[in-house]
């Protein structure tokens, strides 16, 4: 008698809007008591979310949590997912609240029917089901993210990552370095050696391929902040001494605008503080000295001949120097008798030479600088001309600690900057990760270099080199990864992007 009774309900989904609506708020209600009508009545409330009637779908949508018992939790966890293509603002946040509900009764057949949508789904289930994850995971308490859910998560996401764009590679590195149980040193060096495999550094490099330099500059960008002193950046270092800066000149990106050859030695100067036993290190030591050399010209008299015909001064690139130089002293403390020991004489004397040059010229331009800053705080500083200036003055005082280091007999290795670009951080006992390089250097002396010589004769402050995108590390990821690469990063094709709340 009762089945009867509830089959006519689920037949009031074929009736008109009064019908459905009461349909809508019934079906669920006595749901529990008719097990054996358990697909008729889904696959009835399932018609009610995709309903012409927006009220009809709503009704629908938020009370399709209580069908989400035994095994019945996945497939409403994966109708939810497809829900969520919905371009409705106010079903979208239904579905995402009824997704959050059916989470804290079983986090794992959630994510089953998440993950299912997004190894199988339409591009925008996909994409939002990503984008789901990568901000509700973290609002979830600890008894909804065990350890066994997180595992759960880890395996799942490996099976994404085999074939990705970058946004979404982006996006599951957010997710996955948020989880609690990869937050020890085990995980970290578990997210570093993912890293590794989507940047494929096993590879052979091509720099005039954009999308794969482009695919190297995001996985190393998402590899750096995982770095620590037990967590180390030794395979990527080693990478890029021994491929890219031997190619730096022909790098190509498919970001307009990029510095390209900046950015990379940014990020490798970033990781040189965390660099452990590196196996080809004098090599390499040898190829970052040889690419440093190129940044630091000989005083024009003493250039090959018509090398700076007509006594023009060489410009100085201040921003590229930092990188170099700050990657040179901290691979330089590994193999500390590599500039006496490993170069001959003559190498190191025209070394010094290039040093003590670079060096006069950084003294009048940190003179400059200082003179052009003097008496101005607050507001004044923060005019777009002023801020960098404040950045070059941060870049000219790195060096010239760092060369101050190297003009020791022997060159020493001990002072410690803080790169220009980074944040200055406070010494803080309880910082576990802390890097080595937080102290922030005291303001230089003067330069002990070379005997005195006018300023004009030897430096004309070079134009446009530490260039207003000076302090602008954090470009954003554009566009996925084009081109194929078979198994992923741009694999899958032109996603379609629909609306994202």
């Amino acid at each position: 008698q009762h089945k009867d009774a509830y089959q006519v309900i689920l037949d009031g989904v074929k009736g008109g809007a009064k019908e459905k609506r009461l349909a809508a708020q019934f079906i669920p209600k006595f749901f529990k008591h008719f097990p054996e009508l358990a697909d008729s009545a889904i696959n009835a409330q399932l018609d009610l979310c995709e309903d012409e009637d927006v009220s009809i779908r709503r009704q629908a949508i938020k009370e399709l949590p209580q069908f989400a018992t035994g095994d019945n939790l996945p497939r409403v966890a994966d109708i939810l997912t497809q829900l969520l293509q919905s371009d409705d603002s106010a079903e979208f946040n239904l579905v995402n609240n009824a997704l959050l509900s059916i989470f804290k009764m079983d986090a794992k057949g959630t994510l089953g029917g998440l993950f299912s949508q997004i190894l199988q789904g339409e591009d925008i289930v996909r994409e939002r089901a990503i984008k789901f994850l990568s901000t509700k995971l973290k609002t979830l308490p600890e008894e909804v993210m065990t350890k066994e859910v997180e595992e759960f998560i880890l395996t799942e996401s490996k099976k994404v990552l085999e074939d990705v764009t970058g946004e979404e590679f982006v996006l599951f590195m957010k997710i996955l370095s948020g989880l609690k149980s990869l937050q020890t040193v085990s995980g970290r060096q578990q997210l570093v050696e993912l890293v590794a495999e989507q940047a494929d550094l096993e590879q052979t490099f091509n720099p005039s391929d954009p999308d794969y330099v482009d695919r190297l500059l995001q996985c190393t960008r998402q590899a750096v902040p995982l770095f620590s002193k037990n967590v180390h950046s030794t395979k990527f270092v080693t990478y890029f001494c021994e491929h890219v800066l031997p190619n730096l000149s022909s790098l190509t990106t498919p970001v307009e605008g990029l510095d390209i050859q900046l950015e990379v030695l940014k990020l490798l100067a970033e990781m040189s503080s965390y660099c452990g036993d590196m196996e080809k290190l004098e090599s390499n030591l040898k190829k970052l000295f040889d690419k440093l050399l190129e940044y630091m010209p000989l005083p024009p008299e003493e250039a090959e001949n018509g090398e700076n015909a007509g006594n023009e001064e060489p410009k100085l690139q201040f921003s590229y120097v930092e990188c170099l130089l700050y990657s040179f002293h901290q691979l330089g403390r590994k193999l500390p008798d590599f500039l006496t020991a490993k170069l001959n004489a003559e190498k190191l004397k025209d070394f010094k030479i290039r040093l003590q040059y670079f060096a006069r010229g950084l003294q009048v331009y940190i003179r400059q600088l200082r003179l052009a800053l003097q008496g101005k705080t607050g507001e004044a500083l923060k005019t777009e001309e002023n801020k960098i200036k404040v950045v070059a003055l941060k870049i000219t005082n790195n060096i010239n600690v760092l060369i101050k280091d190297l003009f020791h007999i022997p060159p020493s290795y001990k002072s410690t900057v803080t790169l220009s670009w980074k944040p200055v951080q406070k010494a803080d006992a309880s910082q576990k990760r802390a890097s080595e390089d937080t102290t922030s250097s005291s303001p230089p002396k003067k330069a002990s270099a070379g005997p005195k010589r006018d300023a004009r004769q030897i430096y004309n402050p070079p134009s446009g080199k530490y260039s207003s995108n000076l302090g602008s590390f954090s470009y954003e990821q554009r566009g996925g990864f084009r081109g194929g690469r078979g198994r992923g990063w741009g694999g899958r094709g032109n996603r379609s992007r629909g609306r994202i709340y």
